[in-house]
């Protein structure tokens, strides 16, 4: 067989790499190769190493990564190992057992992220980051949408910035009924350096910003507490750049990847956490329910 036939048989199945390696073995290549043969074989190989999804920056396989079951720190079987270590002496044989049931979830968190709508881009503080008309009459859009699922809201969380508080103070006409709260967390920054790399530097600091940012995902996007004993529907209004963010990190994505992902104003992101952990994105950033001259995403 040919060494193009070979390449083209690896190159269609998985892990073909280490499947043309044995294969070049068996052909005598890598044992003495001459260099045309060793040309060949190594430009195979960079072709199928180059084919694997890796991140920018760390150089990780992604394609091998499995899935952190304990991303959120509420794994039962994690909590249950720590109370027993802690009360080792204690324990009868039955007590794993019913600790471990003790710390289950039982319901499924429904967040609703929402991004805030247009707003004064010439606003040079804060306050003058006023929403506009047209931002008025999105968060309009996106409280009747968000009434129109007829879901039981718990909460609406927005952040302390001015248009995102706006935004909220809207979609609350909507839902009398949602108690409404505030949150320095959720406000805008720049969560992480994108990858691949971009020429816009931000005022604020990643280091800073990450820490706060990664903190209002580790407040507000984990599953149920076991006590919780129905679902639960949550929304939380702020920012394009902590709702991507939040997004990736939701779905074990490479979290540098926040800033290829792009969001309308107004635009409703549906995340579900299930009692086991597992994550779904049921949509992302949905401005269907808009007229099309009412889109921005500025």
């Amino acid at each position: 067989m040919s060494f193009r036939r070979v390449t083209k048989l690896m190159c269609g199945l998985a892990g073909g790499s280490a499947l043309l390696v044995a294969m070049a073995e068996s052909k005598g290549y890598l044992e003495r190769p001459s260099h045309a043969e060793s040309s060949k074989i190594w430009t195979a190989l960079a072709v199928l190493q180059a084919a694997q999804p890796q991140s920018w920056s760390t150089g990780q396989d992604y394609s091998r990564t499995t899935w952190d079951n304990n991303w959120d720190r509420r794994d039962p079987l994690s909590l249950t190992n720590g109370k027993k270590r802690r009360n080792s002496k204690e324990i009868t044989n039955d007590e794993p057992i019913t600790e471990l049931e003790n710390n289950k979830p039982k319901a499924t968190r429904h967040i609703f992220l929402i991004r805030h709508s247009q707003y004064n881009l010439n606003g040079t503080v804060d306050k003058e980051r006023v929403l506009t008309p047209l931002g008025r009459e999105q968060a309009e859009f996106t409280g009747q949408r968000l009434a129109a699922l007829g879901l039981k809201y718990d909460v609406l969380i927005h952040s302390t910035m001015t248009r995102a508080t706006e935004t909220a103070n809207i979609i609350s006409k909507h839902l009398p009924d949602v108690d409404l709260v505030s949150c320095d967390l959720l406000r805008e920054g720049a969560p992480i350096e994108p990858v691949p790399p971009i020429s816009w530097k931000p005022d604020c600091v990643y280091h800073e910003d990450g820490a706060r940012i990664e903190a209002a995902f580790r407040r507000y996007i984990h599953r149920a507490d076991a006590k919780q004993t129905e679902d639960s529907y949550e929304i939380i209004v702020c920012h394009a750049n902590v709702i991507r963010y939040f997004v990736c990190r939701a779905l074990q994505f490479p979290p540098e990847g926040w800033l290829r992902l792009g969001l309308n104003n107004g635009s409703i992101t549906w995340v579900t956490v299930r009692p086991s952990g597992r994550v779904g994105l049921r949509m992302m950033g949905d401005s269907g329910f808009m007229p099309p001259d009412k889109l921005t995403r500025t």
